[in-house]
């Protein structure tokens, strides 16, 4: 829930973004908030899948996968970046010279300030590498480190590091400069009191609110929608919103503490009522979201009975997710799944359709769930907004846009899953054994990355590349047509994917390379075309040193990353320039 997906193409673009957001054109403006690239580096690697744990990864992975996205904040001018907790690969990032210092300010030329995590130099005692405070202060300031978030380390321990001659004058007077400077961009020595000093009018809070609907109603991913269960239009006299999370505006904050007062969260039971006056909305919660107590799910299920459609509203509580907030079984916890197959049953003799809407901050493991309900909405969670943004597109006010950033598993065995995977030299093959494959599950996933349905129904054809046989080229063009088939009108996502078929290292299947959108009302056909720079095309090095190596290269468009929906051309690179 804090990251910005699997891809590292995607997380630079969205490092970029937030530097952009947060920074606007220069920190002394009113409205300017330093912002901070966090956890550097390879935080998402940790053994286990347990939060703080340690991570041991190849040097590829590190710098082709969770350097990029720290390199664009960089080179987008982030203020400040923080390390992560963990060590890798023994070296906890706290005290990190190579990745701190020879990366990201060497390599990078990173001038801004280096922040800790919340007491992590005191915990480089902890990691086994420091004896006491002063030591842990002098790792850290050697490492780069300038300010001491909540360890008290630098006030305590630098003195005595000092005194032992572990750290100099000289490099105490570079942290502190660096922070210095950072305070004279953000205009506090002139006028340290100016942001957020003025109250904002009400227009502000009110524009905020309908932003935070719209975003929201834009996050939500349709992963399915058989017999056009939605959207809920036409006669719908009874409404049953059921399920822990249908009447739950605190949980619909989110993990982040920091985002809000839960006070004036809108449920999906409320976001509904203001939506369908028309309808009556019953509600009953069933089970809590983690309880062993069944005792309200007689009075949910008799709601059932007596409604035209039923919502069930499912997942995590906030708590769930977020730092430390690691689990290891990936299924609706509590009996949240005896509950809801209680549901699907009853509704199935019945013949009324069900929604289920999906509140997590991670992809949960629930194949059976998406097999027998008749419409699946992950709703993750959307703040203040959440239960108008959820009414707007159950409702058909918005067409779903939204886009899985991560693969989503169908077995907790296949984690970690994602699509830019190599091919390995047995790739799976049924009528062969002896391959890389499970004896339990297929190994595609159950929803691949980029997946989202909407309201529309679209088809690609007619890709063209040019050029398709180059040499010395700068860029490449693609064009692929769009038709909406469907019969409303809805957003489209296209994405750009490359494939090196032969090169000196082995390449992933597929690598994220563009996106583009394109709204196309019932029948229209569009148009989307995407640039594509030769640099991008290369292969890069262990260094991330661009290596260029004449071959073919696959160019692949459409809606998600599953092979067997995307249309692909070939284009043939013929460099001039030394490998």
């Amino acid at each position: 829930m804090e990251g910005p997906g699997e891809d590292p193409w995607l997380g630079a673009r969205i490092a970029e973004a937030k530097v952009r957001g947060f920074q606007g054109a220069g920190l002394a403006a009113a409205d300017a908030l330093a912002a901070v690239a966090k956890h550097y580096c390879a935080y998402g690697a940790v053994t286990a899948g347990r939060d703080y744990a340690s991570a041991d990864i190849s040097e590829r992975t590190l710098r082709e996968v969770y350097m990029p996205p720290f390199a664009a904040a960089v080179a987008s001018g982030v203020a400040a970046v923080m390390p992560a907790f963990m060590d890798l690969a023994g070296i906890p990032m706290t005290a990190n010279k190579e990745l701190l210092r020879g990366w990201l300010r060497g390599r990078w030329g990173f001038k801004g300030v280096i922040v800790s995590d919340y007491n992590a130099i005191a915990e480089l005692m902890n990691h086994g590498i420091a004896g006491d405070l002063a030591e842990a202060a002098a790792h850290a300031l050697k490492a780069g480190v300038d300010i001491d978030m909540m360890a008290d380390a630098y006030r305590r321990g630098l003195p005595t590091a000092l005194k032992r001659r572990l750290v100099s004058m000289a490099e105490i007077d570079e942290s502190v400069r660096r922070v210095l400077t950072l305070k004279e961009r953000l205009g506090l020595f002139d006028d340290p009191y100016r942001r957020g000093a003025i109250p904002e009018p009400d227009a502000a809070f009110a524009h905020r609110r309908q932003l935070a609907r719209d975003v929201g109603a834009r996050a939500i991913v349709m992963l399915k929608n058989d017999k056009a269960a939605l959207p809920l239009i036409g006669s719908l006299r009874r409404l049953a919103v059921i399920g822990p999370l249908a009447d739950a505006p605190a949980e619909m904050r989110g993990p982040w503490w920091g985002a809000a007062d839960a006070e004036g969260h809108v449920s999906v039971v409320a976001g509904l009522r203001a939506v369908r006056p028309d309808s009556q909305v019953l509600h009953a919660p069933g089970v809590a979201i983690d309880d062993e107590d069944v005792s309200g799910m007689a009075a949910a299920l008799h709601l059932c009975a007596a409604a035209d459609a039923i919502l069930l509203c499912l997942g995590e509580a906030a708590t769930m997710s977020g730092e430390a907030a690691s689990r290891a079984h990936m299924g609706l916890p509590g009996k949240q799944r005896q509950f809801a197959e209680a549901v699907l049953e009853k509704a199935r003799a019945a013949n009324k359709p069900v929604i289920v809407i999906l509140f997590s901050g991670r992809p949960l493991v629930v194949p059976w769930l998406v097999e027998k309900a008749d419409a699946v909405l992950a709703a993750w969670f959307l703040g203040s907004e959440s239960g108008n943004a959820i009414a707007d597109v159950l409702t058909g006010r918005v067409s779903p846009s939204g886009r899985t950033p991560v693969t989503w598993a169908r077995a907790e065995g296949q984690i970690p899953i994602f699509f830019g995977e190599r091919p390995g030299g047995r790739p799976a093959n049924a009528k062969d054994h002896y391959t890389s494959k499970y004896l339990d599950v297929p190994n595609e996933p159950l929803f691949p990355f980029g997946h989202g349905l909407t309201y529309g129904r679209f088809a690609l054809s007619n890709l063209r590349v040019t050029p398709v046989d180059a040499e010395d080229i700068d860029t490449l063009q693609i064009r692929v047509d769009v038709r909406n088939d469907g019969a409303m009108a809805a957003q489209e996502t296209v994405f750009l994917f490359t494939h090196d078929k032969i090169a000196s290292v082995a390449r992933p299947l597929l690598e994220l390379k563009g996106f583009a959108k394109i709204d196309l009302r019932p029948g229209e056909t569009g148009t989307v075309t995407l640039s594509l720079r030769a640099a991008e095309l290369r292969f890069l090095g262990i260094d991330l040193e661009p290596v260029f190596e004449p071959g073919d290269v696959e160019i692949l468009v459409g809606p998600c990353a599953d092979r067997a929906q995307l249309l692909a051309a070939t284009v043939k690179l013929s460099w001039s320039r030394p490998c």
